[in-house]
């Protein structure tokens, strides 16, 4: 099975007691794909997560140190390079996404990632041979994956 990029919504919701269905489903997300060693983050969605976390979550500085850190021995994690920069602003010019959206499909890209699991992107899209599936949908299911 192919390897992951997971957006910054499902780091969000492992924290956000508001929607629980997501809450649980965010977390077995994270579970499963750590287990199989299939998960990938990127720097960019750690930063977002730190941001909102922070502003939206409440969370203290020390707790999100204390994910991130757990997060990062979990997972591979993509630093943000010039050429994601580079590929992302081609994204904004050829396929018109925003550029956060951008510089997250440029990553899996750019990595050879071919799935990115997000609530950003139409479930099912393919772009320049990267699969957007949205993990909340009602149709998704995780042993699939």
């Amino acid at each position: 099975m192919p390897s992951i990029l997971l957006d910054t919504n499902i780091l969000i919701y492992t924290f956000d007691p508001r929607d629980e269905a997501r809450q649980e489903q965010a977390i077995a997300i994270l579970l499963k794909l750590e287990a199989e060693e299939k998960g990938r983050l990127s720097t960019h969605c750690l930063s977002e997560f730190a941001s909102a976390a922070l502003a939206k979550l409440g969370l203290s500085a020390d707790e999100i140190m204390d994910k991130i850190s757990d997060w990062q021995n979990a997972f591979p994690v993509f630093n943000l390079t010039p050429q994601i920069v580079l590929e992302a602003a081609r994204g904004v010019r050829d396929h018109m996404l925003s550029y956060y959206d951008a510089q997250i499909w440029a990553c899996a890209r750019l990595n050879q990632v071919p799935v990115i699991f997000t609530e950003d992107f139409q479930d099912g899209q393919t772009l320049e041979g990267i699969r957007f599936i949205n993990p909340f949908a009602g149709n998704f299911v995780i042993d699939e994956w």
